[in-house]
C-alpha cells in the first residue's frame, strides 16, 4: 500500500508509541504494531525509542470487530479481551464498537 491512498497524517510518528509499559513491549519485541485512532506514519518512516530504531512497515485501516488473537499478540497481549481491557482502563468512557475504525501501524526493529 503506498502512502498517495491514504489519508493525510492526524499525528506525529514520534507519538505513535508513548507510554512506558508499551515502549519496554516494543523494545523487548513483543509488541510489533499499535492501533490509532488516527494515522500517525507513514510507510517507511523512522520511529526511535531509546536510541534504537524502528521502521514502519504497514499502515492500514481496520475495525475492531476484525481483531483476532493474532493481532492481539502484535499489540503484545494475549487475546483479544485482554487487549481491550486494557485499552478501555486508558480511555475511560470510550466504546467499544466492532464497527468502530482504527490505524493498524505494523513496524521492525531496524538492524544497522
Amino acid at each position: 500500500m503506498t502512502n498517495h491512498n491514504l489519508p493525510p497524517k492526524t499525528c506525529s510518528v514520534d507519538r505513535l508509541v508513548t507510554k512506558e509499559e508499551d515502549v519496554m513491549k516494543v523494545l523487548e519485541g513483543k509488541k510489533t504494531a499499535t492501533r490509532r485512532n488516527g494515522r500517525y506514519a507513514d510507510v517507511g518512516e523512522i520511529m526511535v525509542l531509546k536510541d534504537k530504531k524502528f521502521r514502519v512497515e504497514q499502515v492500514y485501516s481496520q475495525s475492531l470487530g476484525e481483531l483476532t488473537d493474532e493481532h492481539a499478540k502484535q499489540e503484545g497481549y494475549e487475546t483479544v479481551e485482554a487487549y481491550k481491557q486494557s485499552i478501555l482502563s486508558y480511555h475511560p468512557g470510550m466504546p467499544w464498537l466492532p464497527q468502530m475504525r482504527v490505524w493498524v501501524h505494523e513496524f521492525s526493529l531496524v538492524h544497522e
